[in-house]
């Protein structure tokens, strides 16, 4: 099968180059179009996706935008799941899909020149952390565009209820008897600052203490390495916490080793509640009581959504997917 490299090879021009061409790109002179077209139609270059763009002025490419300078990458399970039911809906409805980033071929860009050139209807935004000034650049231009875990006034969002679901684990780890609650937190994301609201919040309502030796921030990308690290922390307080609620499952990891390491039992000396419900919560020792987040039901409403602006809808909305508790074996009841 043809494809842009055959192409390139042919004429001399780079890969980015040759794809610019046949996206329409602004920036490729008249005579290197027409040196690049003419060699497609020597090379019967015209595949299926490229024919029906012609007809449907679409490209039938959605891209997927995240952030690989965090080091996550799809590692995580909430970024798997999500793509996961993303992916369901696209594909059932005729859309191919395509990671985003800001290297193409070695070569540095912008997320915005990224979608221009790659020719996608659209994008779902999949990131930790949205405050790079590339990700702005984007969010301001005319692309379609829903975005995982943020709010905003201008495109569409869908995320998870973190604020129930806060609320949720500080007031189970109160009908178990808990008063001195504790909590990692997720760092300056959006799910982690709505996590630290509902814990908060329920902790005045509950009208329990709350100790500033007891809340430690974990890192953004909430490993398991920074979950152990938060823990031994609030291990060192004066009067350390009964129960600790992380605001994710690889902080609780994380805040179980770190229990561990210093002799204690889990639920025996400290309660554990996170958050998210990956796969491996459920074969932990003792399994991890938690909240989950339906990542399926996060990515089928994205795509939904987008494949809504995509053809043509106006409307900007925000859905909030619900969250349950998942108890297990890491809390106990004390007195």
């Amino acid at each position: 099968m043809i494809t842009i490299y055959d192409i390139a090879k042919l004429t001399g021009f780079s890969p980015t180059t040759v794809s610019k061409v046949f996206n329409d790109y602004p920036d490729v002179s008249l005579k290197t179009r027409r040196k690049i077209l003419e060699a497609a139609e020597q090379l019967g270059y015209l595949p299926n996706a490229h024919a029906r763009s012609l007809t449907t002025k679409r490209s039938w490419t959605i891209g997927i935008l995240y952030n690989e300078s965090s080091g996550i990458g799809m590692l995580h399970p909430y970024f798997a799941g999500v793509i996961e039911g993303f992916k369901k809906v696209a594909t059932s409805r005729g859309y191919d899909l395509m990671f985003i980033s800001k290297d193409i071929g070695g070569k540095k860009s912008g997320y915005l020149e990224h979608c221009k050139i790659r020719g996608v209807d659209g994008v779902v935004g999949i990131l930790p952390d949205y405050s790079d000034p590339d990700f702005t650049e984007l969010l301001d231009s005319d692309v379609p565009m829903v975005l995982l875990d943020q709010e905003s006034e201008i495109k569409g969002t869908v995320y998870s209820d973190n604020l129930d679901g806060s609320i949720r684990a500080v007031q189970y780890l109160y009908d178990l008897g808990h008063r001195k609650i504790g909590h990692i937190g997720g760092g300056n994301t959006f799910a982690g600052v709505k996590r630290m609201q509902g814990y908060l919040q329920a902790m005045q309502e509950l009208r329990l203490p709350i100790c500033e030796e007891h809340i430690i921030q974990g890192s953004y990308d909430y490993t398991i390495e920074s979950g152990k690290i938060a823990m031994e922390q609030l291990l060192q307080a004066v009067d350390s916490p009964t129960a600790v609620f992380a605001a994710g499952d690889n902080l609780a990891i994380g805040a179980m080793q770190a229990i561990k390491d210093h002799g204690l039992s889990i639920p025996g000396d400290i309660s554990i509640i996170g958050f998210d419900d990956i796969a491996m919560a459920g074969f932990l020792t003792p399994s991890l009581t938690t909240i989950r987040q339906n990542t399926h039901a996060l990515g089928n409403k994205a795509a939904d959504m987008l494949i809504y602006s995509i053809e043509g809808g106006t409307t900007i909305s925000s859905e909030v997917i619900p969250v349950e508790l998942v108890a297990r074996d890491s809390c106990r009841a004390i007195e």
